[in-house]
Order: structure tokens, then sequence, then C-alpha cells
């Protein structure tokens, strides 16, 4: 099974973000993990970057595999390939917990 972050998604994922994801700053302290400063949206499209290139870099090994390349093995490209899917399944279920928060707070009455 083979899941890949498009760049249209991850431009979706981003502009959601964007439009409903409050900002995280100052209160928080970084014994609780937050960075004095940053904001929740800014994490969740650094987190996405990071499994764009992810899939890339597996999609990379992929193609170098296939062509036999050297000093490219199976278990590293298969450890890469699982790390993509991993961190892709990992951004859909942020995704899909945030739609589903904001339906919750949207169907709350005031």
């Amino acid at each position: 099974m083979d899941l890949k972050l498009t760049p249209a998604m991850l431009s979706t994922l981003q502009n959601a973000v964007k439009a409903g994801a409050p900002s995280v700053s100052g209160g928080v302290s970084s014994a609780a993990g937050a960075v004095p400063g940053g904001s929740f949206s800014n994490a969740l499209g650094d987190a996405l970057k990071s499994v764009s290139r992810t899939q890339e870099q597996a999609s990379d090994l992929q193609r170098k595999f296939q062509t036999g390349a050297e000093g490219v093995s199976l278990e590293e490209t298969m450890i890469a390939m699982q790390k993509a899917q991993i961190g892709f399944q990992a951004a859909l279920t942020v995704r899909n917990r945030l739609v589903s928060a904001y339906t919750d707070i949207m169907n709350m009455s005031v």
C-alpha cells in the first residue's frame, strides 16, 4: 500500500490550519513541549513538510534500488518506505482529529 502526500493535499491541510488554528504562544511553558513564540499552525506545517520530505526520500531510494544503484540496500529502502507510511498515517489521523474537533466546536450551542 503506497500512500503519498501530494502537494495539493499538503496545501489543503496548510490552508485548513491557517483558517482555524489558534496560536499557542506566550503562556505555554517550554517544559510542556511548546516552543515559546511558536504557533500550532507553524508546528503542523513543519510536520507536514517533514512527512513530505520523508516520502520524497523513500521514493528516491525506491527508484535507486530499482535501477540497481550501488550503496542502496533493500533494507534501508523498506525502512524509509515504512517511515513515510507511518508519518502519512499520523498526519492523516491528526487531520481527522482536527476536523472532528472543529465540527464539535461548530455544533456547540452558544
